[in-house]
């Protein structure tokens, strides 16, 4: 009843959001499917800072890696290990935390495929994508939506 309240006076992204925060719903799956990317508190390295701001925008494109070490303009085993150090995560780890956030909205607010979802966020293969989104969220990405629109479903207005 809550959620049918928040969605329809605030919108479905604010009932997701409460339902995400509060772990509301049905929790039978554990609570892996309502994780985000965490935030640490801020760093001071400039150069991981530019290349967060940087694949925040490009973390769909090919080799991201390779591309924030070139941007960095380090060599790969320090440009790695300051960005650990300053992000709490690896740099491939970081993308895709990025691309499984990326994928987590797409499923909840489209009726895209989820061959398209996982090309949309930079993944070739849609079985790799499987595999790696119910790794990080414990379910798969049709279950996941599922779970997830219904919430969406909530707001009377759409």
């Amino acid at each position: 009843m809550a959620l049918h309240l928040i969605a329809r006076f605030s919108g479905e992204a604010e009932a997701i959001r409460i339902a995400k925060l509060f772990l509301l719903g049905d929790r039978r799956d554990g609570q892996l499917p309502f994780s985000a990317l965490g935030r640490r508190r801020g760093h001071d390295d400039a150069v991981v800072g530019d290349c967060q701001a940087w694949i925040a925008e490009h973390y769909a494109g090919p080799n991201p890696v390779a591309r924030m070490v070139s941007r960095a303009g380090l060599p790969e085993r320090t440009f790695k290990r300051r960005f650990k150090a300053a992000t709490g995560y690896a740099p491939v780890a970081y993308v895709q935390a990025l691309r499984i956030e990326e994928a987590k909205q797409i499923l909840e607010t489209t009726a895209e495929p989820t061959d398209a979802v996982a090309n949309a966020v930079g993944y070739e293969d849609p079985g790799f994508f499987r595999r790696l989104f119910k790794r990080r969220t414990g379910l798969t990405p049709a279950r996941y939506r599922q779970r997830f629109r219904g919430i969406a479903r909530l707001d009377p207005r759409g």
